[in-house]
């Protein structure tokens, strides 16, 4: 038996729309193997690894995080993305071009600072606490029953997963989001559940 929602004789035979989002993280560039708070091309190994995956997901709806390396996985995976500002990576102030690694040996306290609190933004740029806001009003103001695709930065796919399993911000840094993986959100009423980190291409259990 079909179960009824609603009450009376107009009530409609239907169930609760489920949303799905699909979030990839983009292949491999020379600012991602070096921790750099940097943008970049595609590497030639990202640029085969994503080509080896074109054509493994799509979706209504296609976005990417307004930066090179998204815009060219998308390419590469056979997809028509529309580059969001609310998917942009984290604005890192007057670190931007810069290694961690060499931050941290010239601001070891302001290093310290930003890896503790969420609030922090010692860099001047934006705090991970703005980023988790930002775009966790991209997800809850999807559509019901929307099929979204977004190939995102690799601090956007950790801020949208803390955001829709509820956890503290400070969880973020314990995510690893792995280069061309997909991390696959689905629900209703902004309840999500979470399956992270399939290697894309792979086939679902």
């Amino acid at each position: 038996m079909v179960p009824r929602y609603g009450t009376g004789p107009a009530a409609t035979l239907e169930s609760p729309v489920t949303t799905r989002v699909t979030l990839i993280s983009p292949a491999l560039n020379t600012a991602l193997r070096e921790a750099r708070f940097a943008d970049g091309p595609l590497d030639e190994a990202g640029l085969r690894q994503a080509g080896a995956a074109r054509g493994a997901v799509a979706g209504q709806l296609v976005f990417a995080s307004p930066s090179l390396r998204c815009e060219q996985t998308a390419e590469a995976l056979g997809l028509v993305a529309e580059p969001l500002p609310e998917l942009r990576t984290c604005a890192m102030g007057r670190w931007g071009g810069m290694r961690l690694d060499e931050v941290a040996a010239t601001e070891p306290q302001a290093v310290a600072a930003w890896l503790a609190d969420p609030a922090a933004a010692p860099h001047g740029g934006e705090s991970l606490q703005e980023l988790h806001t930002r775009v966790g009003r991209w997800l809850d103001a999807l559509a019901d029953g929307a099929r979204v695709v977004a190939v995102a930065e690799p601090d956007v796919v950790r801020a949208l997963t803390v955001h829709a399993i509820g956890a503290p911000a400070g969880v973020f840094w314990r995510i690893d989001v792995l280069p061309l993986t997909a991390t696959e959100l689905s629900g209703r009423d902004a309840r999500w559940n979470l399956r992270g980190g399939r290697p894309l291409g792979s086939a679902s259990p």
